[in-house]
């Protein structure tokens, strides 16, 4: 990092001027509007559906949950935040059979049962990425695990926490309703039994209602003019179609790729992973590319047994030491030796998102966004040059290097993917920031040049940001939540902006408890599964001491924060949102709404409270435990009335 007069930090203009040029360039009007909303699309309606699900197998077992039931805690979701939701509940000492899990899938995993593309592997190290692994005993077979893996080990908690049977499966949530009089949410369900059965309607009541929704789940599709006139084979990938490629979700072996051209429409983590598969099988890849990702080392292995016992897992409490050791390290607050010690430990100006020390005011935002930029240079400048020393042609390798700060777009790590430009089946199509024209029945048009392909894979990524609504809970489950006298929670979050306490709950809505809304007014990391844990342990932290108070009978226990509460946490948020100020100058995507812009006061200041805390995952934490360790439960308010 360089250091101008005063000791300020600068960094290089020229790298500045042309991240901004690039910026410009993919910069367009329609910003989320370039994609297209699934539930208006016909076109693309098999998104919905579930190719990994066996139906019969289903419908042949007893119900979960059949319509009358009451039950004490209803989880939505079955993936990482489902499952820690329902793991700390029970060791908080509550009956696992008060528990009941539904999710849309066919099976627990969430993002690991849908993403089953060829090369999926988690991005951040398996030790610390796969939840509970100290408590199951398990030890990863990779340094960053594979999508299999990933699944068999969701199951492995829900089967170790006796989780199995309290699923039900390939069901959607239409709504919730909170009855005050019942101290009950009142929940409206639709259970999809296969095409050969009609759908099944199922209304129960749940005591605690929990929002276990994924942050990443709703997969965007652009607009491409002429699509509907292709000819061709296309599917997302988070929905790979290997009766189309070969292969299966366990072997990627793609054979029946060898006679096809295929175009790959997107460079972002996905395509990382699956591109070196593609390019392996297929006669021939074109590789579309609008904004190119920084592509690091990643340095995949095998696990060592021997070092897995005698260092990594080696002592009681590792796997929270390796994970609070890894927080340290990705947000320059090191302490002590580096134990993940890969790539995101070498990027310390990532924590221009996660939040760091400090709070800036308006004054110091330009010093702030220069020196995010001067702790960025030299990692910048390293990946460029690998993108020399790895491809061998120089215009690809060009067009190839990422023109934008690390934060901007999440950074990716593959040993494998840059040198797959090296192959001669391989072309890498740059649209030099605007996105290809579009469609013929048997091409991509990219600068009215046609590149005829047989099978196109949509590989363009989740919607963070929700287009035009309130990225409420309720809306990122898809569902209508109604709290208390009737507050519809998606209209309270667009009047008045989120209101969250602890990114855990919301005023106006008793026994309901989500994990942030997207990132939302809680700590983040590169290692989400970091956050969902602590935030599991923190709601049922504040169950088991509001059912301890009550004591006797506690079916009528309420918890909700009160409106001052909420204001308190909010005013918190908002006061350190500055820190987030280098990512207005990013190039467009998901962060920035594709380029949105707050378009006046109002917006601005909600656009503040939807910030992630500011300080940084430490902080966060120091502030969680802090408040648990008062006891009080301050900001809440416990009836059992």
């Amino acid at each position: 990092m360089e250091l101008g007069d005063g000791g300020v930090a600068t960094a290089d203009p020229v790298i500045r001027q042309k991240y901004t040029e690039e910026r410009n360039k993919r910069l367009r009007a329609e910003g989320l509007g370039q994609f297209l909303k699934l539930a208006d699309s016909a076109q693309f309606q098999y998104l919905a559906d579930d190719p990994w699900v066996d139906h019969v197998a289903f419908n042949a077992k007893p119900p979960v949950l059949s319509n009358g039931d009451d039950i004490k805690f209803l989880v939505l979701g079955a993936g990482w935040g489902g499952l820690l939701f329902s793991v700390h509940l029970i060791e908080a000492g509550f009956n696992a059979a008060d528990i009941r899990i539904v999710d849309v899938a066919g099976g627990f995993g969430g993002t690991w049962y849908w993403n089953r593309y060829p090369g999926l592997m988690c991005d951040t190290e398996s030790y610390i990425y796969m939840p509970l692994l100290e408590e199951t005993g398990y030890m990863p077979r990779f340094k960053y695990a594979y999508g299999p893996e990933l699944r068999e080990h969701a199951n492995r908690i829900a089967e170790k926490w006796d989780l199995t049977d309290k699923a039900l499966f390939r069901t959607q949530s239409r709504s919730a309703q909170w009855d005050d009089a019942a101290k009950r949410w009142i929940v409206q369900l639709v259970e999809n039994r296969g095409p050969t059965e009609p759908k099944k309607e199922i209304k129960i009541t749940a005591q605690y209602l929990f929002v276990a929704s994924g942050v990443l789940d709703a997969p965007h599709i652009p607009r491409l003019p002429g699509f509907e006139q292709f000819k061709g084979q296309h599917f997302h990938t988070s929905r790979w179609n290997y009766d189309i490629t070969g292969g299966t979700d366990t072997d990627w072996m793609l054979d029946k790729l060898k006679d096809k051209r295929v175009g790959i429409l997107g460079t972002g983590a996905t395509a990382v992973q699956a591109v070196p598969h593609l390019a392996k099988w297929a006669k021939h890849l074109y590789v579309f590319q609008r904004t190119p990702s920084s592509v690091d080392v990643r340095n995949q292995r095998l696990t060592d047994p021997d070092e897995w016992a005698t260092k990594i897992a080696a002592t009681k409490g590792w796997a929270r030491a390796r994970t609070e050791n890894f927080n340290s390290w990705v947000t320059n607050e090191p302490n002590g030796e580096n134990l993940v010690d890969d790539g995101w430990c070498h990027a310390p100006s990532y924590f221009a998102i996660w939040g760091g020390r400090g709070i800036i005011a308006p004054e110091q935002i330009p010093e702030h966004v220069a020196t995010m930029h001067a702790y960025d240079i030299e990692r910048a400048e390293k990946i460029r040059a690998r993108t020399n020393e790895v491809v061998k042609d120089p215009e690809t390798a060009d067009k190839l290097k990422h023109w934008y700060p690390v934060w901007c777009k999440r950074p990716t790590f593959h040993d494998d993917y840059l040198p797959t430009f090296n192959q001669p089946n391989v072309t890498l199509v740059d649209t030099d920031g605007r996105g290809v024209d579009g469609l013929t029945a048997d091409a991509v048009v990219v600068n009215s040049t046609p590149y005829p392909i047989d099978l196109l894979v949509l590989s363009t990524g989740f919607a963070l940001a929700v287009d035009g609504g309130s990225g409420s809970p309720a809306q990122r489950t898809n569902m209508k939540i109604s709290g208390r006298d009737g507050l519809d929670m998606d209209d309270k979050w667009v009047r008045e902006g989120m209101g969250t306490l602890h990114g855990a709950a919301s005023h106006s809505f008793p026994n309901l408890f989500f994990f942030g809304a997207g990132l939302a007014q809680i700590g983040v990391t590169a290692n989400l599964t970091y956050t969902l844990d602590l935030l599991a342990s923190h709601v049922a932290t504040i169950l088991a001491e509001a059912e301890r108070r009550a004591g006797g009978d506690t079916s009528r226990v309420t918890v909700e924060p009160t409106k001052a509460g909420e204001d308190e946490w909010v005013s918190e948020i908002v006061k350190r949102a500055n820190w987030f100020s280098a990512v207005r100058g990013c190039t467009p995507g998901y962060l920035t709404k594709e380029g949105a812009t707050p378009a006046n006061t109002e917006e601005q200041m909600k656009a503040a409270r939807s910030s992630v805390w500011g300080e940084g995952i430490i902080s966060f934490t120091e502030v969680i435990r802090a408040w648990e360790a008062e006891g009080e439960l301050r900001g809440f308010k416990v009836e059992s009335i």
